[in-house]
C-alpha cells in the first residue's frame, strides 16, 4: 500500500504565506483550529514555511504523544516565551536536563506526598471562604485567592495575605502577554516603550520579588520545613549515573517554585471557575454533589482520604474539565525525525498540534458533547476512548502536578458546597477566552446563598 505524505493531507488554501492565519490565531486560536476539524483526522497547514499537522483522532493523538514521544520536542516558541516568565523549569527544558528535573521532581508529587499537603489546602480554603459574604460574588477573584493561598502555604508554609489580588493580576497579565508573544517569531525587549510592556515589567517584578523574598528568607534561616520549598531543596537525584545524589541548583529551585506558583495556581483556579458556573447552571447536579458531600462529611473539614470517597463530586470536576479544559490548546510538538502516523509519513521538523478543546467535544466520542453530564465519569460508565480526554496532557510530559490539582480542586469544591448554594446571575453562558488558560471573558459572577454560619 502506498504511504501518504504530508502533502497529501487535506488543508485550507493559504495566501500571503499564511500571515492572515497567524494573525487570526492571535485573535482566536481555538476558532482557527476548529476550522481545521471538518477537513479530517489529520489536517495540514503551512504558515511562514512551517509545516504543521492537526491531529483530531484520539487514537492517533495517543500514538503521536506516547508511542512517538521519543521523536518529539516542545515547539520552540512556547518554551522561549515561558522561559522568560518561569526560567529553565521542567515546563520548558528538553533532553537530559528535562529528564533529570522530571525524575527528581516526581519524588515531590507522588500521590502520597501530595496527600500530606491536604491540611494546608483546607486551611487556605477555610480561611478564604470564611471571609465570603452571601450575595453576588466575583468567582474569578475568589478562586484566584483560594488557589494562590493554597500554593503559597504548600510552597512556603505562609499564607499569601494581602498580596493575593496583586499577585493574581500579575499572573493574568503574564499569561495574556505570553499567548500574544507566541505568535511573533521573536520577543521584543521588555524595555521598549510598546503597548503591554510596562504592565509585563510590573507583573514580572512583583512575582519575582514575592518569590525571591520567601526563598532568600528560607536560605538565610536554614530552617527545614515540610513544605514544597523544603522538599525541593532536599531533593537528590537517585539515578544510577554521574548525577546520582545531585541536588537541584539554587536557580533550579527558584525556577521550579516560579512555575509551581504561576501554573499551579492558574490552572486550578480556572477549572474551579468553570465548575462553579456549570453547577450553578445545573441545580440538580449541584444538589446531588452537595448531598454526597453532606452525607460523607456531616459538616467537618474534608481530608485527603475523603477526596477519594466523593465519586459524584469528582465526576462534576472531570466533566467541567472536559467541557472547559484549563489548557485548551497549544499542545504542540516538533518532530525530530520522520514518523508515520495514521498511514501518513510526516517529515522531521513538522509541528504536531493537539487541541484538547476539540477532542473533548467530538460528538463521535462523546454523546451530546455540549451537555454537562457528570455521569460520564462515574464508576461503571462507558469506557472513554484513549486519547479522547487529556485535561492534564498525555505522554511523558503529562502534568507533574495533576494529583496536587485534583486533590486541591476536590477539597475546595467540597468546602464551597458545604457553605453555599450557587445560582447564576445571568442565564447566558460565559464566553470562553483563551490566554494560556481558558477563562470566561469578562470574569464570572455568581449568586451565593449561605447554607449555614461559616
Amino acid at each position: 500500500m502506498t504511504t501518504l505524505t504530508w502533502n497529501d493531507l487535506p488543508s485550507h488554501p493559504t495566501r500571503w504565506w499564511g500571515l492572515p492565519v497567524l494573525m487570526a490565531m492571535r485573535r482566536d486560536y481555538l476558532a482557527v483550529i476548529s476550522a481545521q476539524r471538518p477537513l479530517g483526522e489529520l489536517v495540514a497547514q503551512r504558515i511562514l514555511g512551517e509545516r504543521s499537522v492537526d491531529v483530531f483522532d484520539p487514537e492517533l493523538v495517543r500514538e503521536a504523544m506516547v508511542e512517538h514521544a521519543d521523536a518529539m520536542i516542545r515547539w520552540q516558541r512556547g518554551p522561549e516565551v515561558f522561559a522568560e516568565l518561569m526560567g529553565q523549569s521542567v515546563l520548558v527544558t528538553e533532553g537530559p536536563t528535562w529528564q533529570r528535573q522530571r525524575r527528581m521532581l516526581m519524588q515531590a508529587f507522588t500521590p502520597k506526598r501530595v496527600a500530606g499537603y491536604a491540611a494546608l489546602m483546607t486551611e487556605a480554603a477555610v480561611a478564604g471562604l470564611d471571609g465570603v459574604a452571601a450575595g453576588e460574588v466575583a468567582m474569578d477573584a475568589l478562586f484566584s485567592h483560594l488557589t494562590m493561598d493554597v500554593i503559597s502555604r504548600t510552597l512556603f508554609s505562609t499564607p499569601i495575605g494581602g498580596d493575593t489580588g496583586a499577585a493574581a493580576h500579575a499572573v493574568q497579565v503574564l499569561s495574556e502577554t505570553a499567548l500574544a508573544e507566541m505568535f511573533w517569531p521573536v520577543t521584543l525587549p521588555d524595555w521598549l516603550p510598546l503597548p503591554g510592556k510596562a504592565a509585563k515589567r510590573r507583573a514580572s517584578r512583583l512575582l519575582h520579588g514575592l518569590l525571591r523574598g520567601h526563598i532568600d528568607a528560607r536560605r538565610a534561616s536554614a530552617e527545614a520545613k515540610p513544605d514544597l520549598l523544603g522538599m525541593l531543596m532536599a531533593l537528590r537525584d537517585d539515578a544510577t549515573s554521574a548525577s546520582s545524589g545531585q541536588a537541584l541548583s539554587a536557580q533550579e529551585v527558584y525556577d521550579q517554585c516560579m512555575v509551581s506558583f504561576q501554573a499551579g495556581h492558574e490552572t486550578s483556579a480556572t477549572a474551579l471557575l468553570w465548575w462553579s458556573w456549570l453547577l450553578a447552571a445545573h441545580p440538580e447536579a449541584q444538589a446531588r454533589a452537595r448531598a454526597e458531600v453532606d452525607a460523607l462529611l456531616a459538616g467537618r473539614t474534608p481530608t485527603a482520604d475523603d477526596a477519594n470517597a466523593l465519586p459524584f463530586l469528582s465526576a462534576t470536576l472531570k466533566e467541567a474539565m472536559r467541557l472547559y479544559p484549563p489548557v485548551a490548546g497549544l499542545l504542540t510538538r516538533r518532530l525530530t525525525r520522520d514518523i508515520t502516523l495514521g498511514g501518513v509519513r510526516l517529515p522531521a521538523r513538522t509541528l504536531v498540534r493537539v487541541t484538547p478543546w476539540l477532542l473533548h467535544r467530538d460528538p463521535r466520542r462523546w454523546p451530546q458533547p455540549l451537555a454537562f453530564k457528570p455521569e460520564r465519569f462515574l464508576p461503571g460508565a462507558a469506557d472513554i476512548p484513549r486519547g479522547a480526554y487529556i485535561p492534564f496532557g498525555l505522554g511523558p510530559r503529562v502534568c507533574l502536578g495533576q494529583h496536587f490539582a485534583v486533590l486541591e480542586m476536590t477539597l475546595i469544591a467540597a468546602l464551597v458546597l458545604q457553605r453555599f448554594e450557587l445560582s447564576p446571575v445571568s442565564t447566558e453562558a460565559p464566553k470562553p477566552r483563551m490566554a494560556v488558560t481558558l477563562r470566561p471573558e469578562g470574569g464570572l459572577t455568581l449568586r451565593l446563598a449561605a447554607r449555614r454560619a461559616a
